[in-house]
């Protein structure tokens, strides 16, 4: 599975102070044991933190700007204990930044209902803390992930883990840079429509090079470089002649590579990632 390091998601858990102090560090031991046993599984590409249980809107909101800042982590997972007031959530969750994910779950995967008591379900439901954040997060129009069923079933797990990836997909996109050659004025922003759209909505970095600049680059590849360019392709694949000389064929396919050299040069020279004309 292809991953990139040093990222990291934090998870909380949302409950009322109203359940009482030694309530809360049962849920907060749960808690902590759904992370421990969730990286534990191998079945997540990066691993959750555990960040504490969130009672007030005051301590909701600074987490999430706590979240916005912190460069590691790449989203924030929620879990909802019993009922679990989302009128708090609204201020906090309208700051984050980051992909959020709601896992509907409960700790434990059965219910007992020979022993089953008030104190159970104040500690394991959590129906109403899943409908309450779900439809809050509905009216903030937030677009989340939501994952329900038993937090510890490998099919549950994959669901977190796919959102894994495109959370860390999409923090890495605000990273990609991009020169396109052949333009407008550079950083003329009446003038570089398409370029200011994509730096609004996607947060890509898009700069103009003139076809001069990259001329000079074409000039500058040695011969030496491409025959080593071109021997990596004869490793790898078949040539053919094609429909004209061979001669011509390979003169094509070298002035090819010298172009994509001169390219691969210019962008690592520049700290570009993508390219388009």
């Amino acid at each position: 599975m292809l991953k990139i390091a040093d990222y990291e998601f934090w998870f909380v858990a949302g409950s009322q102070f109203l359940y009482g102090e030694e309530q809360l560090k049962s849920v907060a031991k749960d808690a902590q044991d759904i992370v421990d046993k969730l990286n534990a599984s191998g079945n997540l590409p990066y691993p959750i933190v555990f960040k504490g249980v969130m009672t007030t809107a005051e301590g909701i909101t600074q987490f999430m700007k706590d979240a916005n800042y912190n460069d590691k982590v790449a989203g924030v997972v929620t879990w909802m204990h019993t009922f679990s007031p989302a009128k708090n959530w609204i201020r906090g969750t309208r700051l984050l930044q980051k992909p959020l994910l709601h896992l509907a779950t409960q700790y434990l995967n059965n219910i007992p209902y020979d022993t089953i008591d008030f104190d159970y379900m104040n500690l394991n439901q959590s129906a109403h803390g899943d409908r309450e954040y779900a439809y809050i997060n509905a009216r903030l129009n937030k677009g989340n992930k939501i994952v329900y069923g038993y937090w510890g079933d490998e099919d549950v797990q994959q669901e977190i883990a796919d959102w894994q990836m495109v959370a860390v997909a999409y923090n890495e996109s605000f990273k990609l840079k991009i020169v396109r050659f052949g333009d407008t004025m550079r950083n003329v922003a009446v003038t570089e429509g398409d370029k200011v759209e994509a730096e609004i909505r996607l947060g890509w970095t898009v700069d103009y090079w003139p076809v001069g600049d990259l001329v000079e680059y074409v000039d500058a590849v040695e011969e030496k470089d491409i025959d080593a360019e071109y021997k990596k392709l004869e490793e790898q694949y078949e040539m053919v002649e094609g429909d004209n000389d061979h001669e011509k064929y390979v003169e094509s396919v070298r002035y090819q590579l010298r172009e994509y050299l001169a390219i691969k040069k210019f962008m690592d020279d520049k700290g570009y990632t993508a390219f388009t004309t």
